[in-house]
């Protein structure tokens, strides 16, 4: 796969650090205290903010009480980084596109403290441009946060390429304009068409773009 473009937007969970054990085990403890399936929620919940999903799931509440409950789950995630690794390849890419001067950002669901985290934990390098939970208003599937992570780029959407893993992202990356990239096996009507790729193995970073094994 021979990918020439602007800016290159990365997703996070999934698309370059793999914290699968511990979202899972995480938000099953909450669907238990909750009396909630643990399966729907992971099923909702992968690519979306937090405060989406408790405000799917336990919807009514106060928004104190709300926002009680996600800075709880901030706060334990924070804490948990074992067996945290990096998406093949990733950290490689990152490093050899920064120093080549190819624009990056990662957008994420996660609040910022909790992205640096888990990024640290794999050894994923932390580009200048991180757009984080807090720094949208509409969080994925709305496209906003490719968009704005674009603008702080200095590139048009259009001349930038999103690599996502997740049907909220992907649906986000779709709507924005960019190319999209599917990383890993998940596949849905939104994923029809698009390019694929498993992992960065392999990637050779050129000066406004990147070989990737199909």
């Amino acid at each position: 796969m021979e990918i020439s473009a602007s800016g290159f937007l990365f997703d996070m969970d999934g698309t370059l650090v793999d914290s699968h054990a511990v979202v899972e085990a995480v938000w099953s403890e909450f669907g238990r205290r909750h009396g909630l399936d643990p399966a729907q929620i992971l099923a909702y919940a992968h690519g979306r903010q937090a405060v989406d999903t408790v405000a799917h799931f336990l919807p009514g509440l106060p928004d104190e009480r709300r926002a009680e409950l996600v800075a709880g789950l901030v706060a334990e995630e924070l804490t948990r980084t074992d067996g945290i690794v990096e998406v093949p390849g990733a950290a490689a890419l990152l490093t050899a596109l920064a120093e080549a001067g190819v624009p990056v950002a990662i957008v994420t669901s996660a609040p910022r403290d909790l992205a640096v985290v888990r990024l640290e934990a794999a050894s994923v390098p932390v580009p200048d441009v991180l757009v984080a939970a807090e720094d949208v208003s509409r969080g994925k599937p709305d496209p906003q946060g490719y968009l704005l992570a674009a603008e702080r780029l200095g590139v048009p959407i259009e001349r930038c390429v999103v690599f996502e893993d997740a049907e909220a992202g992907l649906v986000a990356a779709v709507a924005s304009g960019g190319r999209v990239v599917v990383v890993g096996d998940h596949s849905s009507a939104t994923t029809d068409g698009l390019e694929r790729l498993r992992d960065y193995t392999g990637a050779v970073p050129g000066v406004v773009g990147v070989s990737l094994p199909s």
